[in-house]
């Protein structure tokens, strides 16, 4: 069966991202402080923004030559100018690629050679490693400008771009409006080389439509947590794009860090924080959490990961906030299923936002009914263009028919709630059985002595299939043992059928390796777990 919202389809403009944002649907004033840095409490207001950024654009085309179609990298952990940089490039006509900072120079190398990005827009404390990768990708110094107001070494502040001038921004006919990339994001890379997904202009003007008639309890008056990566689709889309939509404002954190984000919900009386699974494991176990007052907390997000109900019920029990769960991926723009705040269903990742189909799909591609588990298989207009110059990666995940198969596991309940299982990819497959990593690790984060936990697959030749094994980070004053390793395995095995008991073992270690959006990043694990005795 197809699955579709309970809502009625929403009318999506064809007009391009710029047009969009700055349409201001529900009358915000040009002086109200849209981003403010939570550490210099610099403000960027909405009519600065708009300004700002087709000054900028105007000096993207007039002094460096940048052209319509032509990308933008942009190497910065969050930034007050972010958006600015964004959007100039928009209005200019151009595509903007966002780099993970922590990126290698290798790494950002690739991306920058992979996107064909030509301009890069670079935090000072990473130039060194910019410099290196824009010489491997065959762009000219001159190309590298920096974010804040210093000149270093000859490199130019972005800032030296914004003319006196403003652009009147590229437009585009609903066709184009279609088939026009306007960001280039790439995947997490939790298995091989990273791929560029292409997101259209009708790709996010579709998301944030989307999501603007489901979040009808989100408005103006509402202070958003800007401590996602924006080089995330999560931050990108929900902290710059969705924010400015809804004219509320996002207090900006240059990364996550437990006491700068506690401290900056209460001075700035932070009432939504879209958050991911690490950051409400910390926020529930850490007592820096309660040094703080964190009242002023109405709502809590978490997507990019599962959130197990047990995390979620500590939460509201000390918060007395709400969180609810939203799923989606880069590849969708990234919303596609969220829970209603009004209707938080336990353990649920939500129901399907206007516009969204979903099946549900067997490993031989039956259409699967109402608690019957199969892969998520999305359509809808967020779902992205495809995968730039892999047409091969593309055509393996939409099929003929518009259908992007995810990759992850899960099922719908008759009320049309959906449920998270695992990823297709990272079940654990012990003789035949089935084993989701997710639903054990949900079970380890209850144990008293666990603060955070991992779960992968172990190949036995001596029994010829996987055993589950987990990797544990204890509480602080925990002491390692093999009383303990042993009380946790049984702990799990009381808890679970038969062929999903820890067989490969407990190991010990002080950090479960995730992506900045919180993933685990599993295939680490494996590596390690190959060269740990059993």
């Amino acid at each position: 069966m197809i699955f579709r919202s309970k809502f009625s389809d929403v009318d999506i403009k064809k007009i391009g991202v710029y047009q969009f944002i700055t349409s201001n649907p529900y009358g915000i004033d040009d002086d109200k402080a849209i981003f403010i840095d939570g550490n210099t409490d610099k403000k960027l207001t909405f009519g600065q923004l708009k300004t700002n950024s087709k000054k900028f654009a105007f000096g993207l085309i007039n002094k460096i030559g940048f052209k319509r179609g032509d990308v933008l990298a942009i190497y910065s952990p969050n930034h007050i100018d972010y958006p600015v940089v964004i959007f100039g490039a928009i209005a200019a006509g151009g595509i903007v690629t966002s780099v993970n900072p922590e990126y290698t120079s290798e790494e950002f190398a690739f991306q920058l050679k992979d996107s064909g990005a030509s301009v890069i827009i670079c935090h000072p404390d990473y130039l060194e490693k910019a410099i290196k990768a824009a010489k491997v990708a065959n762009i000219p110094e001159s190309k590298i400008l920096l974010f804040d107001e210093n000149e270093i070494n000859d490199f130019l502040p972005f800032l030296f771009l914004l003319s006196n001038q403003e652009i009147n921004p590229v437009e585009y006919t609903p066709e184009e409006v279609k088939s026009t990339t306007a960001y280039l994001c790439y995947s997490s890379g939790t298995t091989g080389k990273n791929k560029g997904v292409e997101i259209t202009h009708y790709n996010m003007v579709s998301n944030l439509t989307q999501m603007d008639i489901f979040e009808d309890q989100i408005n103006h008056e509402n202070v958003h947590i800007g401590t996602l990566p924006f080089f995330h689709i999560y931050g990108l889309a929900f902290l710059i794009h969705f924010v400015i939509i809804k004219g509320g404002s996002s207090v900006i954190l240059r990364k996550f860090e437990l006491e700068k984000f506690c401290r900056a919900i209460q001075d700035y009386k932070v009432n939504i924080a879209p958050i991911v699974p690490p950051i409400v494991l910390l926020l529930v176990n850490n007592p820096i959490a309660r040094k703080y007052d964190l009242s002023s907390l109405k709502l809590a997000i978490s997507a990019a990961a599962p959130l197990s109900k047990d995390l979620c019920k500590k939460f509201v029990e000390i918060y007395k906030a709400p969180i609810k769960q939203a799923y989606g991926l880069t590849e969708t723009t990234p919303f596609a299923i969220v829970a209603k705040t009004d209707n938080i269903v336990d353990g649920s990742i939500g129901i399907l936002l206007p516009n969204v189909e979903c099946k549900i799909i067997s490993e031989n591609n039956k259409e699967l009914e109402y608690d019957e588990e199969g892969e998520f298989c999305i359509r809808g207009p967020n779902v992205m263009k495809g995968y730039l110059n892999n047409k091969e990666a593309t055509d393996a995940c939409i099929d003929s028919d518009g259908w992007f198969h995810t990759g992850d596991l899960g099922y719908a309940d008759s009320q049309g709630n959906f449920f998270i299982v695992d990823r297709v990819k990272e079940l654990i497959k012990y003789k035949g059985f089935q084993v989701a990593p997710a639903e054990l690790e949900s079970v380890l984060l209850t144990h008293p002595s666990i603060i955070d936990c991992a779960v992968t697959g172990i190949y036995s030749d001596e029994q010829a299939t996987e055993y589950p094994l987990a990797y544990v980070v204890l509480k602080q004053n925990e002491i390692q043992s093999d009383e303990l390793k042993k009380e946790i395995k049984d702990f799990v095995s009381q808890r679970v059928a038969p062929h999903k008991k820890l067989r490969g073992g407990i190991y010990f270690t002080d950090k479960i390796p995730k992506t900045p959006a919180g993933k685990i990043l599993r295939r680490f694990l494996k590596e390690r777990a190959r060269n740990e005795s059993i």
